[in-house]
């Protein structure tokens, strides 16, 4: 008899992504509009990977951190938006249960790597602002390496801690999973398991890589708009505060939908509204950090001035641009180069 059941429990061998398809009216418009993402977004994050690489003027601890932040975001993007998109255009909506519980431990990884990248990141730019004199000592090339090779460890753990616990439950149905992918809420509500041991992992985890990075790139951030106050140019204030601010809007939707989604109790007003903030953080944020980040810099713009004028040069076509700053105006010693304007 308790053969029988755990047979039973077991059967499951694909799940349904019921994804947008409440909507059928929708499908070619959202192909369309999420293809246009995905295309955006890969283009942008791998030009920044190619700059930061190949342009030595880049190799600098805020371009390293943001050359891992693209190259992350390439690949967290193709873990989600290829499978929506081919489920979108040929109505399978259908997984397997390895290929779903691979899914999710690679957004889990990814996803947790970003948590920790956005706070180190901020750290970075906290000293290059606030701290000037020592931000060259503090921040050098080992210590840059130590922080990126901690987040990518630290993600690593969490989610194969996560995943491994999630694989062990025993899955009985029914198998549609009301989600555009294998997120670990949905699929967790088809177990027959006791899931309590899941739970309390999960909002530990959550809570450790979630709440403090949070908190630390908010505190950074004020110190960051403290110090840009007290500059005495109004026009280098305004241009600063401006980047400043876009940045932690960015964050601040990243990590509210994400504690929102993971942190709160899954009640029904809030399932409704899960697949929703789940877009911000799993396809609007990949395809925003690279302008928000990057393409608006001065080093990034000469960068590609400077790769266009070779490409030119290479083909033989005259050209007549030149490698100059597009910047015209300072903040103080530190400030300008430590945000790129």
């Amino acid at each position: 008899m308790a053969n029988t059941e755990r047979g039973n429990q077991t059967s499951i061998s694909e799940f349904i992504l019921l994804g947008f398809g409440n909507v059928p009216e929708l499908q070619l418009l959202l192909f369309l509009l999420f293809l246009l993402i995905y295309i955006v977004t890969m283009a942008g994050n791998i030009l920044i990977v190619a700059l930061v690489v190949t342009d030595q003027h880049l190799h600098t601890p805020m371009y390293f951190f943001l050359g891992n932040l693209s190259c992350l975001e390439t690949c967290y993007t193709s873990t989600i938006l290829p499978r929506l998109l081919a489920s979108l255009l040929s109505g399978d909506r259908t997984i397997s249960f390895r290929n779903c519980i691979i899914q999710y431990y690679l957004f889990g990884f990814l996803i947790s790597v970003e948590c920790c990248l956005f706070s180190v990141m901020s750290y970075d730019r906290y000293l290059a602002i606030c701290k000037p004199l020592h931000y060259a000592a503090l921040m050098n090339g080992r210590f840059c390496l130590q922080l990126a090779a901690g987040s990518w460890i630290s993600g690593f753990l969490v989610s194969s801690t996560i995943t491994l616990l999630l694989s062990q439950l025993s899955f009985c149905g029914p198998n549609e999973i009301d989600h555009f992918f294998c997120d670990l809420s949905p699929v967790k509500k088809t177990s027959c398991s006791n899931t309590r041991l899941l739970d309390l992992v999960t909002f530990i985890m959550t809570s450790i890589f979630t709440l403090p990075p949070f908190l630390l790139t908010l505190t950074t951030y004020v110190c960051i708009i403290i110090t840009i106050l007290r500059v005495p140019s109004t026009t280098g204030r305004q241009k600063a505060f401006s980047t400043c601010s876009s940045h932690l809007i960015v964050v601040t939707t990243f990590y509210g939908t994400l504690m929102i989604v993971y942190m709160l109790p899954d009640i029904n007003t809030l399932k409704v509204l899960n697949k929703v903030f789940s877009v911000f953080y799993t396809i609007l944020t990949p395809m925003a950090n690279p302008l928000i980040y990057s393409l608006r810099n001065r080093e990034v713009k000469e960068a590609m001035r400077r790769a266009v004028n070779a490409f030119l040069t290479f083909t033989g076509i005259e050209t007549g641009l030149k490698d100059k700053s597009l910047c015209t105006w300072e903040l103080k010693p530190g400030v300008v180069s430590a945000y790129g304007y």
